[in-house]
């Protein structure tokens, strides 16, 4: 690994998930004892990469008794971490498994209320965290109060110190991204619901992604821009080049953390300067890894190399 990874969690969570001999309204559900687990996008691409053999900083907000907990699991992981004071109480969040079907309900709290001078608190911290080429990765929701603008900002600040962010986000933030592109963000990952809801259209084949994709990088959104395709892979596009990478079937058992693994495993890769095309397998295998696992379980390292030698890369 020749660069420093730092990952950035506005809005960390304690996840709880457990299980249920059925879910039903009315009566109290007797559920098993939780799996208590750090989360957030960014804390997860942190826990991810230091599956498959990597270190990255997670640079974590947190606020209260729950923001306390939070930095204990990660110590427990041995996850690396530069907090400053949020807003408030950091947020928990559930997940429920019916043992009748395996249906799994996900109950997100949505976090403290942020002021204007809680985000330029954040810029500093991570001013102070990144260094020359440091892989900057912005990962997860914002918390409320934050402008749709932030990731812009933060582009600003991370290319001022010659470094590079990968942001992976949704919403009126990718919007504003797409809207106000920023030459200095070097990676924007959405998944293909959000890809197609920023295109206007469907995007229903590999190539009709990858021209979506090369659309926004000849916009100057990102150098580089990933949209997942779920089951069918990710492509990732260039200003010269799209290539498509899959893995064979696997079992489903929970889709949770797929996206943050793949974030991981591909940061991971490109972090140890391999080709982009070698990073997009990187991250397929690891995504493809974590959903054959439990709950907020993330991507297994043994799993992911196995899958590596399977997936198939296409240029497009």
């Amino acid at each position: 690994m020749k660069s420093h990874i730092l990952t950035i969690t506005l809005n960390p969570t304690v996840d709880f998930c457990t299980t249920s001999p059925k879910i039903e309204a009315g009566p109290k559900l007797r559920c098993t004892h939780p799996q208590i687990d750090p989360g957030g996008g960014g804390i997860n691409v942190a826990r991810a990469v230091k599956l498959l053999g990597g270190q990255a900083t997670a640079l974590v907000a947190i606020g209260g008794a729950t923001g306390a907990h939070l930095l204990q699991l990660l110590a427990l992981e041995g996850v690396p971490t530069v907090a400053f004071q949020g807003p408030g109480e950091t947020r928990q969040s559930m997940s429920v498994i019916d043992q009748t079907n395996g249906d799994q309900y996900r109950f997100v709290m949505p976090g403290p209320e942020w002021r204007e001078d809680d985000v330029p608190r954040a810029l500093a911290s991570v001013d102070q965290a990144t260094g020359e080429d440091t892989l900057v990765v912005l990962s997860g929701s914002q918390p409320p109060g934050v402008a749709k603008d932030f990731p812009s900002i933060l582009a600003d600040h991370v290319d001022e110190r010659q470094a590079r962010l990968i942001v992976d986000t949704s919403g009126p933030a990718l919007f504003h991204l797409a809207e106000e592109p920023r030459a200095a963000l070097h990676v924007l990952r959405m998944d293909g619901p959000e890809g197609e809801e920023l295109a206007g259209r469907a995007l229903p084949t590999r190539e009709d992604t990858a021209e979506f994709a090369q659309s926004l990088v000849k916009k100057g959104v990102a150098k580089i821009v990933i949209v997942a395709r779920g089951a069918d892979g990710s492509v990732l596009a260039t200003n010269t080049d799209a290539w498509h990478a899959v893995n064979p079937p696997v079992p489903v058992v929970s889709k949770v953390g797929a996206g943050d693994s793949f974030v991981g495993g591909f940061t991971l890769a490109l972090a140890g300067e391999e080709p982009i095309e070698n990073c997009l397998k990187w991250g397929v295998a690891a995504a493809s890894a974590a959903v054959m696992s439990d709950a907020t379980r993330l991507c297994d390292k043994d799993e992911t190399e196995r899958l590596l030698s399977k997936c198939e890369v296409t240029a497009l």
